[in-house]
């Protein structure tokens, strides 16, 4: 034993020793910094960067083979940008297993590192040239890699990546990272600190992170024990945000296993909607392996305040069993709870749960729902349903699907709703509902309240992408009745399109179009055409207008926009068009009021105003008007309306940002019927009767232009009799007027 100690290992520990001594010669008599020159030269040739050596380099040999870098930066790719840079580096590599043609890190430190990688909007990194990104490995040079550090400090880290074709923009800074050795299947112990920054989407975040991490990168096995991550900041559209997740977490990701202990994460803050946030989420136990699925109960309970309003959602899954194949677990339950301004909203969700671990999929086959709506403010109070179905959940495929009946107060309803893609969501619908009357469910106005027109919040339309349809037997909304109701719903981009709109509505039908765009100033559409459709009852339902009446086709084609519905009327542009048959302008009766103006002579040289009275009307047989709508503004200058006593014509503006009339009806006498006109309307024939609309759709007045019936009556007699002097003509105008009215 002797022998060979003598023979055989103390010549080893010459050899090192002797080898030791030549490193540590070498290593203090040779100076790297006299090669900075080529070394700078060597980097532009190789890879078009241009490599700054600012600070001092300096070589060990032994016990470990490496290098300290001072201060040093590298360009990007054939530019003078800084690509990467440092305040100081060390990266030292074990001697021994070089001998075995192995590559074994030693040690990693770094200070005030640097680094800005960019996608550019042609999809290439800022890095492919360095990773060799497109070339063939050559699996026969270089020496294999293995993962043994003694330990890695990292000071000051920044590290920021553009994405230039998503116009995204993250960074990580103020990265300080300590760890113990780092080897495949030892225990490391990980103290890291960092803040998280980004713009899509909004991110600013200080968060920190121990824990002990095992891992095999072989096998693809990662243990994390004492798991201890707490951040603080702005994340997910939550402000003042304090997460923290604690617990043990062993997985898999290659054979799809897992296993979780303790786990539990707690969460605070403000949503940007406003209000208070409290969540928690507890795993006390959870396994899925290959041979076996099992868990305790799984709890989340999140809370939402806002002064009286407060928002609570709480589910419970129960123990689960079963194999990766297949599992369940006992009755889901999910409870929420609404609460705000008096009103509250109850619902429970239960059902059996079931799933499969291998094909990435979970199955609610028995929902059942309970909802109860209390809120005074409705005309119908209480509102109870009761919703049955089920429910399904593909990730594999990024597929959900819930299929659904319900009975909702008068209404039956049922049909399917889902996502066909996760990320980002995308939302098909398909309803069939019997009977709605939708003006039982809006809030009751105070019209002696007057409330301040609220902008239109259309934020949810700018990530909605959909796609679905409804289709309703009996509708009411807005006091406007409608049957047969079909829409079809496209919203991608900031724009929900809603077509077709098709509908049965007042003895005729409706088609048309609708769209929304959810930009700064959010812009509306309307492209809409009803066909015999009776006029009157339509205009008094919806619009509370009761100045018309009769059956015909109407067209609409405006577009506005505004943060408010009354700012989209006022800002209408487009052009409607009506053609009505057998109908009446209601409020005035034009030949009445000539026929028992006889005491008005007084005032054949003036007007007389009125207001309308809905018992009278002016009858006609067909109606025509075309509108050029400008700033809400409606003009018209083409009304053509025929009677068997008048003809009808006119020129003038509706108001529908201020809901106010400001139109001249000029009525032409052109004859008399039995009964109808008498000796009154004959005498008048051929005289054009002036009368002006104005003042609010609610209340409109009427003035009637005696003077220039009187002008008219003139005109025609002078063009009658040209061969009399003009001097006598009015005198025969006058005569033949106060004739007519007995005076």
């Amino acid at each position: 034993m002797n022998k060979i100690v003598k023979f055989v290992v103390l010549p080893f520990v010459g050899v090192v020793i002797l080898a030791a001594a030549v490193g540590a010669y070498i290593a203090a008599t040779f100076d790297p910094n006299q090669y900075k020159a080529q070394i700078v030269q060597a980097v532009k040739d190789k890879t078009k960067r241009t490599l700054k050596l600012d600070g001092d380099i300096k070589l060990s040999l032994f016990p470990s083979i490496g290098a300290t870098l001072g201060k040093a930066s590298l360009s990007e790719y054939a530019g003078e940008r800084e690509f990467a840079g440092f305040e100081d580096l060390r990266v030292s590599l074990k001697l021994m297993p070089l001998l075995s043609k192995e590559v074994v890190i030693d040690a990693i430190e770094g200070k005030n590192v640097r680094a800005t990688l960019i996608r550019g909007k042609d999809g290439k990194l800022s890095i492919d040239d360095l990773v060799g990104k497109d070339k063939a490995p050559d699996q026969k040079s270089g020496a294999a890699v293995k993962i043994d550090i003694d330990h890695v400090t990292l000071e000051n880290v920044a590290v920021t990546y553009i994405d230039q074709l998503a116009g995204a923009k993250y960074a990580l800074t103020k990265l300080n990272l300590k760890t113990g050795r780092i080897a495949s299947g030892v225990p490391v112990k990980i103290d890291l600190a960092f803040t998280a920054q980004s713009d899509k989407p909004k991110l600013n975040l200080d968060a920190a992170l121990k824990t002990a991490l095992t891992f095999d990168l072989d096998k693809e096995h990662y243990v994390l024990n004492g798991l201890d991550f707490s951040a603080k900041g702005a994340a997910a559209g939550i402000t003042n945000l304090v997460a923290t997740v604690k617990g043990d977490i062993d997985a898999k990701p290659a054979s799809k296993e897992l296993v979780v202990s303790k786990l539990a994460v707690a969460a605070t803050g403000k949503p940007d909607a406003g209000g208070d946030l409290n969540l928690k989420f507890d795993a006390p136990r959870l396994n899925v392996t290959r041979d076996k699925v099992s868990g305790e109960k799984i709890a989340l309970d999140a809370t939402l305040t806002e002064g009286k309003s407060k928002t609570s959602v709480k589910l419970e899954i129960p123990g689960i069993d079963g194999t990766a194949k297949a599992f369940t677990a006992a009755l889901m339950t999910l409870n929420v709870d609404m609460q705000k301004d008096g009103s509250t909203i109850k619902a429970k969700v239960t059902s059996p749960l079931s799933g499969s671990v291998d094909a990435e999929k979970i199955e609610l086959t028995k929902l059942t729902a309970t909802v109860n709506i209390n809120d005074p403010k409705l005309p119908k109070n209480p509102i109870d349903a009761a919703i049955s179905g089920s429910a399904t959940v593909d990730v594999a495929k990024q597929h959900a699907n819930l299929v659904f009946a319900t009975k909702f107060d008068d209404s039956n309803i049922n049909g399917r709703a889902g996502l066909t893609r996760f990320t980002p969501p995308f939302y098909t619908f398909d309803i069939n509902i019997d009977q709605l009357d939708a003006d039982r469910y809006l809030p009751k106005s105070d019209p002696r309240q007057k409330q301040p027109e609220q902008p239109l919040d259309l934020t949810a339309l700018k990530g909605l992408n959909a796609n679905g349809s409804v289709k309703i037997g009996t509708l009411k909304i807005a006091n406007v009745k409608a049957a047969n109701v079909r829409i079809e719903v496209k919203a991608a981009n900031g724009r929900i399109d809603v077509s077709p709109i098709a509908a049965n509505l007042y003895q005729g039908s409706l088609a048309g179009a609708l769209s929304v765009q959810a930009a700064a100033t959010p812009v509306v559409g309307i492209k809409q055409t009803l066909t015999g459709v009776n006029v009157g009852p339509l205009l008094k339902d919806a619009a509370n207008f009761d100045s018309l009446e009769g059956k015909g086709t109407l067209s609409l084609d405006v577009s506005g926009q505004g943060q408010t519905l009354t700012a989209i009327k006022k800002a209408l542009n487009g052009n409607a068009a009506i053609r009505m048959t057998d109908g009446a302008i209601k409020g005035i009766n034009i030949a009445s009021s000539i026929r028992n103006a006889k005491s008005k002579l007084g005032a054949l040289k003036g007007e007389t105003t009125q207001a309308a009275s809905q018992a009278e009307k002016t009858d006609f047989s067909e109606l025509t008007a075309s509108f050029n709508i400008k700033n809400g503004v409606a003009h018209n200058s083409d009304l053509a309306g025929k009677s068997p006593l008048l003809r009808l014509g006119g020129d003038g503006d509706i108001d529908i940002g201020n809901e106010n009339l400001n139109y001249l009806v000029k009525a032409t006498v052109v004859g008399t019927t039995a009964g109808q006109g008498g000796k009154e309307l004959a005498e008048l024939k051929g005289l054009t009767v002036p009368v002006k609309l104005s003042g609010p759709f609610a209340s409109p007045q009427y003035q009637i232009d005696f003077s220039g019936i009187a002008a008219s009556a003139a005109q025609a007699l002078v063009e009658g009799k040209k061969d009399e002097l003009k001097a006598k003509v009015q005198d025969q105008v006058q005569d033949r007027l106060k004739g007519l009215f007995g005076r």
